[in-house]
């Protein structure tokens, strides 16, 4: 019963984990790919319903998903006894273990995809709610926040794709 429990434990984890990095990348590339390279197209007298009521929402589940992500796939890691072998690439278990490269491939994605949440809550966020008007600041500013969060997030579209490479072939590794 106990195998049971950890294994369904393992599979639940695993799921969450998967879930929003779903949600979390989905986000990302549908502001990279849909919203913002449409904003141009959509009337200046709708463009209010984006900042005020589309954009807040979705920025809302994006950075809540990319923490879910990060807590998740952390906890799937210690849990399964490697977090500390894929934080290092491979290097500390090595001594012991011998280098395995599932973990150095995993760790890649782990390091691409801390980065990324640190991308999204530490400058994404802030300046989003700077370009949103959630935050009072002067149209400079905005423009500059605006511009900032841009590309910060054109930053995390760009790792994304190695960073699902990495997660994806550290699974089919033996």
């Amino acid at each position: 019963m106990d195998l049971f429990n950890e294994v369904w434990g393992l599979f639940m984890m695993r799921w969450l984990h998967v879930i929003s990095g779903v949600m979390w990348i989905g986000l990302l590339w549908y502001f990279n790919f849909v919203q913002i390279p449409n904003m141009g197209k959509i009337p200046d007298d709708q463009k209010p319903a984006i900042g005020k009521v589309i954009a807040p929402a979705a920025l809302w589940w994006f950075r809540w998903a990319a923490l879910a992500t990060l807590a998740t796939g952390l906890i799937l890691a210690g849990w399964q006894g490697y977090i500390l072998d894929a934080i290092t690439l491979g290097i500390v278990g090595a001594a012991e273990d011998g280098f395995v490269i599932k973990h150095c491939a995993i760790g890649i994605g782990m390091w691409m995809g801390i980065i990324m949440a640190f991308n999204v809550w530490g400058v994404i966020w802030p300046n989003q709610k700077k370009a949103l008007g959630m935050v009072q600041v002067d149209a400079a500013s905005k423009k500059k926040a605006a511009r900032t969060a841009m590309l910060f997030s054109r930053t995390n579209t760009l790792l994304s794709i190695p960073m699902l490479y990495a997660m994806v072939s550290a699974q089919n590794i033996y």
